[in-house]
């Protein structure tokens, strides 16, 4: 059978679709769905929760749609039944953003109890340390003046898993931060990046040097949303054992936070089935 020019253009034109289909369906899935009980969902369009309502506001790590979603499994535990989970996490917030977006997203929602997860993108992005302390103490003293909720603020994780690292040696100024405010605001405070350090410093396999990237995370994406890898595969793929980029969590990564934020709520909101 003699292949025309026609049939290779009509097959590579095929081809192009689907890879151009693939591509929007793993941006889709990674960048623009919208994680499930968002504050406009929730609190500004639905009905009042009949039991506690928890509010997880921060960034990327807290949307979950990249990488593993922990308020998502939270919702999942026998022990939150009747809970509403609301989910305020943001693609790129700083604690800047999240102090603009705090009365919309979180006191709307009437919450009894909220987590505050927010810095990754504050490191990043080299905002100062000072500045980040304020927006987080400004944060907490609007909840604590304009709701009732209990506060918790989680320490961030390492970017990536080289220790030290310089983004991580300038990270550790930030946790200070997040430590100083949440005690002298006699908030929560949930140790996940003392954790994640701690299991860190057990491993035996060498540090995986600190390299995120939109293409890495593209990649560590399609893997998942297209061969249907579990995000711990995902990170293996890339040496790493709790963040599938360097900064969204492997499954093993959000386990970690899953059980941290349980384990405070199940002590700070009543109604829960230890609480009963």
């Amino acid at each position: 059978m003699r292949i025309s020019k026609k049939m290779i253009i009509t097959a590579a034109s095929v081809a192009l679709a689907a890879v151009l289909a693939a591509g929007a369906t793993v941006g889709y899935l990674t960048f623009v769905r919208s994680p499930v009980d968002t504050p406009a969902q929730a609190c500004r369009e639905g009905a009042p929760a009949d039991g506690p309502v928890a509010v997880a506001a921060g960034a990327s790590m807290t949307r979950g749609t990249l990488g593993a979603d922990w308020v998502g499994a939270l919702r999942t535990r026998p022990d939150f039944a009747g809970h509403r989970f609301v989910n305020a996490g943001i693609n790129g917030n700083t604690s800047g953003d999240l102090r603009e977006r705090a009365g919309t997203d979180i006191v709307a929602c009437h919450p009894d109890a909220v987590l505050i997860l927010v810095g990754t993108n504050d490191v990043r992005d080299g905002v100062p340390v000072e500045t980040y302390r304020a927006n987080l103490t400004a944060i907490v003293e609007r909840l604590t003046t304009e709701t009732t909720a209990r506060v918790a603020l989680i320490s961030v994780p390492p970017l990536g898993e080289d220790l030290g690292a310089g983004i991580n040696q300038r990270l550790a100024e930030y946790n200070r931060a997040v430590t100083e405010v949440a005690a002298h605001a006699g908030a929560g405070y949930l140790p996940f990046h003392e954790r994640i350090a701690d299991q860190l410093r057990q491993r035996e396999n060498p540090e995986t040097t600190y390299e995120f990237g939109f293409g890495l995370a593209f990649r560590a994406a399609a893997r998942h949303h297209l061969l249907r890898q579990s995000w711990d595969r995902v990170a293996h793929s890339h040496g790493l054992e709790f963040f599938v980029d360097h900064i969204h969590l492997s499954d093993r990564g959000g386990a970690i936070l899953t059980d941290l934020t349980a384990e405070w709520l199940r002590s700070a909101v009543p109604g829960t089935a230890a609480g009963r």
